[in-house]
C-alpha cells in the first residue's frame, strides 16, 4: 500500500527530494476551533493549486467531514476541474482514494509535488469532461494524526469530497459520481460504497472501481509481515491505531520494536530514498518485532481489524476490481475471494486481472480500463459480470 513508485515514474524530471514533504503542512491546512455550523461535506475554503493539467483547474480544499467518532472535523484534500463550460446538466464527479502514504500530517498527497500524477487516469478523466476529488484522508494535511485503514472514517472523507467540490466557483458537478481507488484507496471505496445511500443520499452512485484493494484484513496482515513492506504497514497501523482508538501495543510488541514503530511513523512513503534511521528502523523489525504469534487473533486488535473489514456492496452498486497476479502486498487469493463473496450475494463483479505488475504500479497500470468501466457506468451501460468466470481463489503465483 505504499506510493513511492509514483516518485520514482517523475524521478527524471523531478529533484531527489520533490517527493518529500519538508516541515509541518502550510498554513492553509491550519483550522482552530470548530469548524463553521453546516452539513458534512461543506467547503470551509479552496485555494489555487499551480500546474495543473492542461485544460484544467485545480485547488487545494478544506472542508467538513465526520470522524469515526462521529465528531465534526475539518479535512483536506484536491480538486481538479474541467476548464471546458459544463454540460447542461452538469459534471459528473469522480472521487479518487489514494493508497498509504504515511500517517501524519506532511503526507497528504495535496502537498506533494507530485499530486497530479498520484491519480492514475486524471488526464483521461479531465478530458472526459469529470470533475475529480481527491481527499487526503483525516488527519493527512489537516489534524494531527491519520487514522490509518479506518474505512468508515477514509469512506466518509471520500463522500464529502464530491458534495465539497460542488461548492467551488465554476465547477458546476451534477448529483452523479463514481469512485476509484488503490490499495488502502480500495478499502475506502468499498466503505464509500457500503455508506453513499445513508451518509449522502442526494448523491447518485454509478460505481465503484479498485485496484488491489485491502479487503481481508487479517488475511493481509498474515500474508505481509515479516517482510519489509508488511513490517512498515504493521507498524503504520499500531501506532495509528494505538492513538485513534487507545489501543496500547506495548504488550504485544517486543521494547526494541517500539523506537522502530515511530520512526517509520513519523516518515512518508512518497520518498525516493529511505533515510538511515528508516534502514536501522527496518533492520530493527526484521530482527525482533511481536511476542504473539498472530495479532490479527489477540483483541482489541482482532475487533479493530473486523470492524475495517469491508462487506458486501450494495445490490445497486456494480464493482470493478483489477488484480496483479504477481502483486505481493495484496495477494491475487485475497482479490478473488473477495470478488467471489459479492458475486455469491449476487452482486455484479468486472474482474480485470493483469501479470508481471507489482503491488505499486496496479492502478497504473488498470486505470484505462476502470476509467473506461466508470465511463460506462457514468453514461447508463449496463454492467456485465465476470461471475461466472472468476479465477480460483487458488490461483495465486506468491503462494505457490
Amino acid at each position: 500500500m505504499r506510493t513511492f513508485p509514483f516518485c520514482l515514474l517523475a524521478f527524471v524530471v523531478l529533484s531527489l527530494s520533490a517527493c518529500a514533504p519538508v516541515g509541518p503542512p502550510p498554513a492553509f491546512y491550519d483550522y482552530s476551533g470548530p469548524p463553521p455550523a453546516g452539513r458534512h461535506g461543506d467547503l470551509i475554503r479552496y485555494k489555487a493549486l499551480p500546474n495543473a493539467p492542461v485544460g484544467s483547474r485545480a485547488y487545494r480544499v478544506l472542508y467538513k467531514t465526520t470522524a469515526e467518532d462521529g465528531t465534526v472535523i475539518p479535512v483536506s484534500g484536491m480538486v481538479v476541474i474541467p476548464n471546458t463550460a459544463a454540460p447542461a446538466g452538469g459534471r459528473p464527479v469522480v472521487a479518487w482514494a489514494h493508497p498509504t502514504t504515511g500517517v501524519i500530517p506532511q503526507c497528504a498527497p495535496s502537498i506533494s509535488t507530485l499530486r497530479y500524477l498520484m491519480i492514475p487516469g486524471l488526464d483521461a478523466m479531465l478530458k472526459a469532461g469529470y470533475a475529480v476529488a481527491a481527499t487526503d484522508y483525516p488527519g493527512l494535511g489537516a489534524g494531527s494524526v491519520h487514522p490509518f485503514l479506518d474505512g468508515v472514517s477514509e469512506a466518509r472523507a471520500v463522500l464529502d469530497s464530491v458534495r465539497a467540490i460542488g461548492a467551488i466557483p465554476g465547477a458546476a458537478t451534477n448529483d452523479r459520481f463514481a469512485l476509484w481507488g488503490h490499495s488502502q484507496g480500495g478499502q475506502a471505496v468499498m466503505f464509500a460504497a457500503q455508506l453513499a445511500s445513508s451518509y449522502t443520499p442526494e448523491l447518485k452512485l454509478a460505481g465503484a472501481a479498485a485496484a488491489a484493494p485491502a479487503t481481508d484484513l487479517a488475511q493481509l496482515f498474515r500474508d505481509d509481515l515479516g517482510t519489509t513492506g508488511g513490517n512498515n504497514l504493521a507498524a503504520l497501523t499500531l501506532w495509528s491505531w494505538s492513538r485513534v482508538y487507545g489501543a496500547s501495543f506495548s504488550n504485544v510488541v517486543v521494547p526494541s520494536a517500539v523506537p522502530a514503530i515511530d520512526t517509520i511513523a513519523a516518515r512518508c512513503l512518497d520518498t525516493v530514498f529511505s533515510s538511515s534511521a528508516k534502514k536501522k528502523a527496518d533492520v530493527s523489525l526484521s530482527q525482533a518485532y511481536f511476542t504473539v504469534p498472530d495479532i490479527t487473533r489477540v483483541e482489541p486488535w482482532k475487533s479493530i481489524i473486523l470492524r475495517n473489514t469491508p462487506g458486501v456492496l450494495p445490490r445497486s452498486v456494480p464493482l470493478f476490481l483489477s488484480q496483479s497476479t504477481t502483486d505481493e502486498v495484496v495477494r491475487p487469493s485475497v482479490t478473488f475471494a473477495f470478488a467471489r463473496k459479492q458475486c455469491e450475494a449476487g452482486r455484479t463483479v468486472d474482474l480485470d486481472v493483469i501479470t508481471g505488475v507489482t503491488h505499486e504500479w496496479t492502478a497504473i497500470k488498470t486505470a484505462d480500463a476502470a476509467f473506461r468501466w466508470l465511463q460506462d457506468r457514468m453514461n447508463g451501460v449496463p454492467p456485465l459480470s465476470d461471475c461466472g468466470r472468476l479465477p480460483s481463489i487458488e490461483a495465486d503465483p506468491a503462494k505457490a
